[in-house]
């Protein structure tokens, strides 16, 4: 999804997917969803298409655009674990998305001695803010 994909009435959907063999944890976070030049004012509607805890797929709407009345939605970071498919499930597009993906691996030792060293360092205790007497 880095730096983006787009959506269109000849491309309906992208599927980010990571190597099944890959043994790190994958983040992918949806931040913008936003018409582009040449759409028209219909509504598109744009879905994430996943799994379930029992392995089933589902596809929930995340956004419905239309070019005279939303033509941009911020989602904030919308995370999804990988694979995940985005379809436009109606409309013609173009429809921009972006996001971005991080890698977290577990058998990085530098993640965990960072770790600990934060919890090994002196934390200074909060103190009270000074209230400022207003003179009359």
């Amino acid at each position: 999804l880095l730096p983006g994909c787009e959506l269109t009435a000849s491309t309906k959907s992208y599927t980010f997917q990571v190597d099944e063999d890959d043994d790190s944890d994958h983040i992918l976070a949806l931040s913008v969803v936003c018409l582009t030049d040449g759409a028209k004012d219909e509504c598109n509607v744009v879905e994430v298409v996943g799994r379930n805890h029992e392995n089933q797929e589902i596809a929930v709407p995340v956004a419905n655009l239309r070019l005279s009345c939303q033509p941009l939605l911020s989602l904030d970071n919308f995370k999804l674990q990988p694979p995940v498919t985005f379809r436009l499930a109606a409309g013609s597009g173009p429809v921009h998305l972006a996001g971005w993906h991080q890698i977290m691996h577990r058998d990085d030792a530098s993640f965990e001695e960072e770790e600990d060293d934060m919890s090994e360092e002196e934390i200074a205790p909060i103190k009270p803010a000074k209230k400022e007497r207003m003179k009359q």
